[in-house]
């Protein structure tokens, strides 16, 4: 039976519901959220006499959760129009309504008895066949089907996503021992193409795969760390970022989720664990458990790891706990080497190997929490998965590493870090010595473009389900490099397509990308059929380098930027014009000259996770690689009869002038910066491979090469008169500065074409020119000087 899910209810409004709702409307669902009726109701109610009012009042706990999600940052939603998805309403009143939807998700309070409650009175109203499913975090799923219809407990699962449900790609499919396996199939392919989740099927056991794994490494890390010298600031800057982990690392993220979170969940699992041989690592850290008694539960409390304050001078400050004296102290500077080895590197493989080969106390840290996780998760196979990929996959997809443990094992060396556990005592299970010995030196390998894990049973490499549908660049990094420089590597990735991946920092553009863009169109118009500009790292581009600009602004070497943006201009012009389809996979921060590049490729294959934007004027300039002419052009284009042309015209150059990121793909769509035919990719370990067949279809379709144009109807004097009465009026009411003044009068000069005495047609290369100009005088400027440092040296701009 081909099962489709148009509409879905959520019941429970809590942080989990209220999300879980907004993401399924990101998708185009069709949702409804329920909770209960608040107590006092039946009192107030009785002077109502008007129905509407009486709904209010009846689902205002509903309502208050809904609006507070979507008021939440970050958004859950892509785009906030889409909350008129949701309808709400309360248990008793509409629970009926349930018969007329596909799929019905519980997200209520983690007690047994409430859920199992909550199910009687559902299977009342439930159509037969219809999808049920809980989002417990730890209750075992086969409890709650305990008196259940056979029907009920048929189409019953665990569906676990993690919150925010939007950000974090898991999603657990847990069934039980009567779920029809159809039904495990369908959410599992359902959870990768819809939802975009890395779906991962987990056995019913205490906490599943996720939580197992991630609150050991959490729990075991905190009863190690109380033993160094290492502040609360200086191990999550250890154990941030610079391992591939979320930037909130260990304290902050337990100040997040709640320590009061972190103590239930240990005692659930040290109540269920029978057979870990590590149950201790569970028993709560002694400081967790003195914070807990003082009321210090994170930032629900106010204060947990963290605690804001404010100075004498009034300025707001952060302070940190010190873990022996438990006293509030003012964050202290302090330089760790391995940091500074490592700023620079991009590549996460690179960074945990230096890490994990450091001497010292921060060595001694690194080998204690990494052997330790090792040990554990070899341990926890067959137990909690057979298949370790599953492990990677859930703690990765689950708390945002960048890699789970046995990807991390082979990043820093498989043999090594098994000889040095052996050397420092951390024994591991049998399986893993097994697999060396029998020749296999890694976890995971690629073959023929597909990635493969080492399967216990078989003793040998098994290619992971589902990855057909992916395309990873490391398969080709042994065998398809086309061409490479320091900025970039050129690959082939198969039927005719290149595929062209940066790795500067940030993917900042810098003169070896945008010479690898020059040399991949060369290189595709003679020999191949297109190309894919994209990567599979967390940002698509953070924008131009900065710090060449700066460097050459402050020694006035204007001849330099000049022929730097001449260049950039150029390159940009040639994925426009180029004889082959171009298509940018972009992803994540998307910023400056990374907008101006995807917006000048035939097409975008956008993940959902995109945030783009022209954000040139934030640093004191304007977008100088073609994004200004670009919107121009576009604004153009969106003229109709009728139209008062002007109104079009200031929605763009609005979005330059206060630098506008859009937050997801979607938003994209609205701020004009993806095109109609541009498309969003859900799943982010799809979009390379989206992106490859956009490529494909664009040749198959009869690809044209374009050309360039001289028919852009810009406006001259009126438009800019009116555009510059705008900046003059925000400046009048204080929301702009002088110098914000100058930069959006010298945008406006452009998108009008400058002083024409009328409205008129106008080239591409005219705009460009005008925009190049632009740019270099404001280089000149000392306060957009100013604000550039500011980005470089502290991270934060500057208003001046």
């Amino acid at each position: 039976m081909k099962r489709v899910i148009k509409k879905a209810v959520v019941l429970g409004s809590g942080i989990m519901g209220s999300r879980i709702a907004c993401h399924l409307a990101n998708i185009g669902l069709d949702v409804l959220l329920l909770d209960i009726v608040p107590s006092n109701t039946n009192q107030t109610e009785s002077s109502e006499n008007n129905n509407y009012q009486r709904a209010k009042l009846r689902n205002q706990i509903v309502n208050d959760s809904l609006r507070a999600a979507i008021k939440s940052k970050p958004s859950p939603l892509y785009d906030t129009k889409d909350s008129k998805l949701i309808k709400t309403g309360n248990f008793e009143d509409d629970l009926p309504k349930i018969k007329d939807y596909d799929w019905v998700i519980e997200a209520i309070v983690e007690k047994l008895d409430i859920k199992q409650s909550l199910f009687e009175k559902v299977e009342k109203y439930r159509k037969p066949g219809t999808l049920i499913t809980t989002n417990t975090s730890g209750i075992p799923i086969h409890m709650m089907i305990k008196g259940r219809s056979e029907d009920f407990q048929l189409h019953f699962c665990g569906t676990h996503f993690f919150n925010p449900p939007r950000y974090l790609k898991l999603l657990e499919i847990i069934p039980s021992p009567k779920t029809k396996p159809e039904i495990v199939d369908f959410f599992l392919d359902y959870g990768e193409l819809y939802l975009g989740k890395d779906t991962v099927l987990c056995k019913d056991t205490p906490a599943f795969i996720a939580n197992r794994i991630g609150v050991y490494s959490m729990s075991s890390g905190m009863h190690g760390i109380t033993d160094t010298n290492f502040s609360v600031s200086e191990i999550d800057k250890l154990t941030g970022t610079i391992i591939g982990r979320a930037k909130s690392a260990t304290f902050r993220t337990s100040d997040l989720v709640g320590l009061d979170t972190m103590v239930n969940v240990s005692k659930n699992l040290l109540s269920t664990l029978k057979n870990d041989e590590s149950i201790d690592k569970f028993n709560i850290p002694k400081v967790v458990e003195e914070l807990t008694a003082k009321g210090w539960l994170g930032d629900k409390t106010k204060q947990g790891f963290y605690k804001k304050s404010i100075t004498k001078e009034g300025k707001k400050e952060i302070l940190e706990l010190n873990l022996k004296s438990l006293a509030y102290e003012t964050k202290k500077k302090s330089k760790i080497d391995v940091l500074n080895k490592t700023k620079n590197i991009e590549n996460l493989k690179e960074r945990l190997r230096i890490c994990i080969r450091e001497e010292g106390n921060i060595g001694h840290f690194y080998k204690t929490t990494f052997f330790d996780l090792f040990r554990y998760c070899t341990y926890r196979i067959p137990e909690i998965s057979e298949e370790l990929y599953r492990i990677d996959q859930a703690v990765s997809g689950g708390f945002a590493w960048e890699m789970g443990p046995f990807e991390s094992w082979d990043a820093m060396g498989t043999q090594y870090i098994y000889d040095e556990m052996q050397k420092n005592g951390y024994t591991c299970a049998a399986w893993v010595k097994e697999m060396l010995d029998g020749g296999h030196l890694s976890f995971y390998q690629f073959q023929k473009g597909q990635k493969y894990y080492y399967d216990l049973t078989s003793k040998n490499y098994k290619v992971i389900p589902g990855s057909e549908k992916f395309l990873y660049l490391d398969a080709f990094k042994s065998e398809g490099i086309v061409w490479n420089n320091s900025g970039a590597t050129l690959y082939d990735i198969g039927d005719g397509v290149l595929n062209l991946e940066f790795h500067t920092k940030m993917n900042a553009i810098d003169v070896e990308v945008v010479e690898s863009i020059a040399v991949a169109i060369e290189k595709a118009e003679k020999e191949h059929l297109g190309i894919v500009i994209g990567n599979e790292g967390q940002n698509f581009s953070a924008g131009a380098n900065l710090a060449m600009v700066f460097m050459h602004a402050a020694d006035q070497e204007f001849d330099e930027i000049d022929m730097m943006i001449k260049g950039f201009q150029d390159v940009v012009a040639r994925c426009r014009f180029s004889g082959i389809p171009i298509v940018a996979a972009t992803s994540g921060l998307t910023l400056g000259g990374g907008c101006e590049i995807s917006m000048h490729c035939d097409s975008i294959q956008a993940h959902a996770e995109t945030y783009i934007g022209l954000v040139e004027v934030g640093v004191g300039l304007i977008p100088g690689g073609g994004g200004t002419k670009e919107f121009a052009l576009r604004a153009a284009d969106d003229f109709t009869t009728g139209d008062i042309e002007i109104n079009t015209l200031q929605e763009y150059f609005t979005a330059i002038a206060t630098a506008k990121v859009a937050t997801s793909a979607k938003e994209a769509k609205g701020l004009r910066i993806l095109r109609k035919g541009d498309r969003i990719t859900i799943n982010r370990q799809r979009l390379i491979a989206d992106a490859k067949m956009r490529v494909l279809e664009l040749h198959n379709n009869g690809y044209t090469q374009p050309v360039p144009r001289n028919d852009i109807k810009v406006q001259g004097r009126t438009g800019l008169a009116t555009l510059m009465a705008g900046v003059a009026g925000m400046k009048y009411a204080a929301y702009a500065s002088d110098h914000d003044v100058k930069i959006a009068n010298k945008v406006a000069w452009i998108m009008n074409g400058g002083d024409l005495s009328a409205p008129s047609l106008v080239s591409e290369q005219y705009l460009l020119d005008l925009e190049r100009e632009a740019f270099l005088s404001l280089c000149g400027e000392p306060k957009s000087l100013e604000r550039i440092q500011s980005i470089l040296f502290k991270g934060r701009p500057l208003r001046n």
